[in-house]
């Protein structure tokens, strides 16, 4: 029987942000660890995912999920072993995923945890390429964005978790061009070297409408969006009649204390009859069993790749964060919790 400690550390948002998120907005306090109730489970954490709708969390403002609270444990992704369990099927020694982040130990709700296999693939692969934002990727390109096969495609924010799965889906599926952005050199090598698409570049560099004019030179069908501003700009340019937009997520704008200046071309979307659309993952999860069965024999196959970046230590989660934020990560940022 495992061992239960008497307290565990958790972080708590202290401060709401304003622009960017400081290390003084967090605290890392230690609390009571809780015997699981009925139909809970408690779960010691091994990894955690950050990602970047959790800085919209952190503003007091009604939104599709509800702000964090004050001095009170954060939540997200994590993956974890079950020390206790008042659930059928999920015993002590199983691995479960479930939306408890942010602590060492978490008492979840054995109707919101999904048991994972370790032998089908590694633990941090439930919080990435086959996770959430696995199933982000998929659903918000195959179905928000009506993709077909021919599709010129282009990904902005192309080496993170989600672009990155996005791109090689859309060359899986027969696209005839995909273009990725990303803000260095390296991952644009990563992005062309390793992931296969046709084209990319440093948004860094250049002005993104004339970068993406030259990798399109005979426009694109689909933008997935994960950046929005000067992106959604010269995506909407350069979209060709009837192009369709899927909104994942709009990082340039998180951190910002001024309305963007971009996009200004808006009224494109008319005479183009460009469809423009915002995703959740959590509309599409009946999506879940197809995507497993899919993703997963392209993982075994060797045909889809990915890369993840660790940190160590719950004490460094808000260091994670911060830096997947200013995109220090490759592919998916991941906490690891220390044995």
């Amino acid at each position: 029987m495992s061992v239960i400690p008497a307290t565990g550390r958790e972080w708590h948002l202290v401060a709401r942000p304003e622009g960017w998120p400081k290390q003084e907005d967090f605290a890392l306090r230690e609390a009571p660890v809780s015997e699981p109730g009925p139909g809970q489970l408690l779960v010691r954490n091994l990894y955690m995912s950050v990602d970047p709708y959790m800085r919209a969390r952190m503003n007091d403002v009604k939104s599709y999920v509800p702000p964090f609270q004050l001095d009170q444990p954060m939540d997200g992704g994590a993956v974890g072993k079950v020390l206790v369990s008042d659930v059928d099927g999920i015993a002590p020694g199983d691995y479960v995923l479930h939306f408890g982040g942010w602590r060492e130990y978490a008492v979840v709700e054995g109707k919101s945890a999904v048991k994972v296999d370790p032998e089908v693939a590694p633990l941090p692969a439930y919080l990435g390429v086959l996770g959430m934002t696995g199933l982000t990727a998929y659903a918000g390109l195959l179905e928000v964005a009506s993709f077909k096969e021919g599709d010129a495609v282009f990904v902005s924010g192309a080496a993170g978790a989600v672009g990155s799965e996005v791109g090689q889906i859309a060359k899986l599926k027969g696209a005839s061009r995909v273009i990725g952005s990303a803000g260095t050199d390296e991952k644009v090598r990563l992005l062309v070297d390793e992931y296969g698409f046709d084209a990319a570049f440093n948004y860094k560099k250049d002005p993104v409408a004339e970068q993406l004019k030259e990798a399109a030179p005979n426009g694109i069908d689909v933008y997935f969006d994960n950046v929005g501003g000067e992106h959604l700009e010269a995506a909407i340019e350069r979209l060709n009649l009837h192009g369709r937009i899927t909104v994942c997520g709009m990082i340039a704008q998180y951190n910002a204390t001024e309305p963007p200046a971009a996009p200004r071309n808006l009224g494109l979307i008319i005479g183009k009859r460009l469809r423009m659309q915002g995703m959740l993952v959590y509309d599409h999860q009946d999506l879940q069993e197809q995507f497993f069965e899919e993703v997963g024999t392209w993982i075994r196959e060797s045909k889809l790749h990915y890369r993840e970046t660790v940190v160590k230590g719950v004490e460094n989660a808000v260091d994670a964060f911060l830096g997947m934020l200013r995109g220090e990560n490759i592919g998916k940022m991941i906490v690891a919790f220390e044995d």
